[in-house]
């Protein structure tokens, strides 16, 4: 990708196994928006090409729940369908699964002025699943909420994602290496100058976690090789990209 003003993000050489969850870290402005756009085909790249199996299956869940303000939870999942072709009342149907499915089974009728930040997060992935997508990309959604949501909600995710038949492949966004580690099976690094990939973790353990891995010695240890990883990539590191 060229930017005015600065030089090219990229090239990055990336490929999302089906059912994979991989991370997406490093600095502010390495591209990690940028390469979840591409694949989203948001955007076009320079040179190259960024390809999805099948576009119709995939969902964005971006860094605010962008929601609808005048309609329900209801409405908000619902509309994907809607926009497909769905038959309203079948898209309704769907949709009150998808909120039992995050938790919010009885808040169908609720606006977003009157759901929590961590409330109206759900709705979004709801709203992002409802259509059973192949790839879901995920834009930092968590970063906005406090430690103890944001935790339930990594929490749900996994669930959600292991419950599905075939598993969707998921690429997110984030900052931090502890969610990079627990949330993923693989972290790669951009680095901050050239938008390539500084570098590529496998993380130990299965997905989904078992409780209380955040304690195991094999997390803590995966974290720090990730938050290593990510100092290197930083600006000024001297690292040779």
């Amino acid at each position: 990708m060229r930017y005015p003003g600065r030089a090219p993000l990229g090239p990055v050489d990336l490929v999302v196994e089906p059912g994979e969850i991989l991370a997406v870290i490093g600095p502010s402005g390495a591209g990690k928006s940028t390469a979840l756009r591409l694949l989203a085909g948001l955007e076009r790249p320079a040179q190259g090409a960024a390809a999805v199996a099948d576009p119709r299956h995939l969902a964005f869940v971006f860094q605010a729940p962008t929601l609808m303000p005048w309609a329900d939870a209801l409405a908000n999942v619902a509309l994907p369908l809607e926009l497909a072709g769905v038959d309203r009342g079948e898209a309704r149907r769907r949709a009150l699964a998808a909120l039992v499915a995050v938790g919010l089974g009885d808040r169908p009728d609720a606006r977003p002025r009157q759901l929590s930040g961590g409330m109206a997060m759900r709705v979004s992935l709801a709203r992002a699943l409802v259509t059973e997508p192949r790839l879901l990309l995920l834009d930092e959604p968590f970063a906005a909420l406090d430690s103890v949501t944001r935790r339930r909600l990594i929490e749900d995710l996994h669930r959600l994602w292991a419950a599905r038949a075939p598993r969707p492949a998921i690429v997110f966004v984030t900052h931090d290496v502890e969610e990079a580690v627990y949330l993923a099976g693989r972290s790669v690094v951009l680095d901050a100058a050239t938008g390539r990939v500084a570098s590529e973790h496998q993380h130990p353990g299965s997905l989904p976690r078992p409780p209380g891995w955040r304690a195991e010695p094999a997390f803590r240890t995966a974290v720090e090789r990730l938050a290593d990883a990510l100092a290197d990539a930083m600006p000024g590191s001297g690292v040779d990209a």
